[in-house]
């Protein structure tokens, strides 16, 4: 691992509470990964390694849910690391797996975080190569509008429970219960009924 970026949602809206850390992984970089994220050799030589700012990052995650695009994948490079160095790994219980929503949401159609951008018009003309902090901000967009959007509707199956507390704190006050009032005729109503009906010629009922 040479660089993890987090930002903090609450109630699916960015709290402004970011983590950003690069690493020096004691290893040279292969040219392929490289050109991936644009971080080479001599730029990460200065760099801490992930012990010194494993408490760093675990503090911020805490105990929150932790939303991640092909989490699996990124989970496995966390707990690898944090095992390293002595600290327990994060429950997989935790993990939102946004590729998992993006195909039960869209089957069929292409899932990566670039076609999902794409998809729902946000804008990653800025992303130039993988960054962590970038990619984490632009899978908040995504993961926004893959649980809902801005305006959450009526698909509650598809939002998870932070949204459901959101929807719920919109419920309407209790209304005071009031008696249902009579409907029926009475019987001067019912007489002055039938004596009306009887004065109609060739009527197409019988009261």
């Amino acid at each position: 691992m040479v660089e993890i970026g987090c930002i903090e949602i609450i109630n699916r809206v960015p709290t402004g509470r970011t983590f950003h850390a690069y690493f020096n992984p004691d290893r040279p970089m292969p040219m392929e990964a490289e050109q991936v994220h644009g971080l080479g050799d001599a730029f990460l030589a200065d760099k801490p390694r992930f012990h010194e700012g494993a408490l760093d990052l675990l503090e911020f995650l805490a105990d929150s849910p932790l939303v991640a695009h092909n989490a699996q994948f990124d989970f496995g490079f966390l707990n690898c690391e944090l095992a390293a160095c002595g600290h327990p790994e994060v429950s997989l219980e935790r993990m939102i797996d946004t590729l998992a929503i993006a195909r039960r949401r869209h089957p069929g159609a292409k899932h990566s975080l670039d076609a999902l951008c794409t998809r729902y018009g946000i804008d990653r003309s800025h992303r130039v190569r993988h960054g962590a902090l970038l990619d984490a901000e632009l899978l908040a967009q995504v993961y926004v509008e893959l649980t809902g959007g801005r305006q959450i509707g009526l698909e509650l199956a598809a939002v998870h429970v932070e949204t459901v507390v959101e929807i719920a704190a919109f419920a309407p006050a209790r209304r005071e219960f009031r008696a249902p009032r009579p409907h029926a005729a009475s019987a001067e109503e019912l007489a002055r009924h039938k004596a009306f009906v009887e004065t109609l010629e060739s009527a197409l009922w019988i009261s």
